[in-house]
């Protein structure tokens, strides 16, 4: 079994994927704002700011494997693409794989397609700025940060999130960054969504590239 570190770890990606993980016996360190109302039984959760160096550095020490939901929510609180850009520079110095839950929009509809992200028209304008930010991940840097970095980009359907909580089917499609339903963008469960994730890193077959998962 694994240890692994989830940032985010009670959130709504996040606590599926600790659920998961824990559930499967990994050993399970959750990091975030804030601690659970309800715990998952086995889990270490760490309650601290993992935009700081510091604490995501303790988080991360003595992992095999970090799993990242993190969202940047606070006005305050640094773009996805710079706490990326210090957690990638954390994980590669630990020498541990870093699993990304990515969005939706940063996915193509076929082979070579412009991504998603490229017509946001349908989407409202105030949201345009963190979709392309969590865009930018995949498209320029996660393959610009060094080879030492191993790191797989996790997209979901594009109906997936706590106002769509859906139910656990105990299955699901993976894909690479042309996604699985690419018309109507499909949905996905937080439960399904942390199997396939939870699968991906224990099977381990995927390296520096964007995968995504749909029902």
């Amino acid at each position: 079994m694994s240890r692994i570190t989830v940032i985010g770890g009670t959130g709504h990606a996040g606590s599926a994927i600790v659920a998961e993980a824990a559930g499967r016996g990994h050993q399970v360190t959750a990091l975030s704002r804030s601690l659970p109302a309800e715990p998952v039984p086995g889990v270490t959760y760490l309650q601290g700011d993992a935009t700081d160096e510091a604490t995501l550095s303790q988080a991360i020490d003595g992992a095999d494997v970090v799993a990242s939901a993190y969202s940047a929510r606070s006005p305050h609180a640094p773009s996805l693409r710079d706490f990326y850009r210090t957690a990638a520079r954390v994980a590669d110095t630990a020498g541990v794989p870093l699993y990304i839950v990515g969005g939706y929009s940063s996915l193509r509809p076929a082979p070579g397609a412009d991504r998603f992200v490229t017509d946001l028209s349908d989407i409202p304008a105030e949201l345009h700025a963190e979709i392309r930010d969590g865009a930018q991940l995949i498209i320029e840097d996660l393959p610009a940060t060094p080879a030492t970095l191993d790191w797989v980009f996790v997209s979901p359907a594009l109906r997936f999130g706590a106002r769509m909580p859906g139910e656990r089917l105990g299955r699901y499609r993976l894909g690479d960054d042309v996604a699985v339903e690419p018309d109507g963008g499909g949905a996905i469960s937080a439960a399904d969504y942390a199997l396939g994730f939870v699968d991906l890193i224990e099977k381990g077959d995927h390296h520096r590239e964007q995968v995504n998962l749909g029902h």
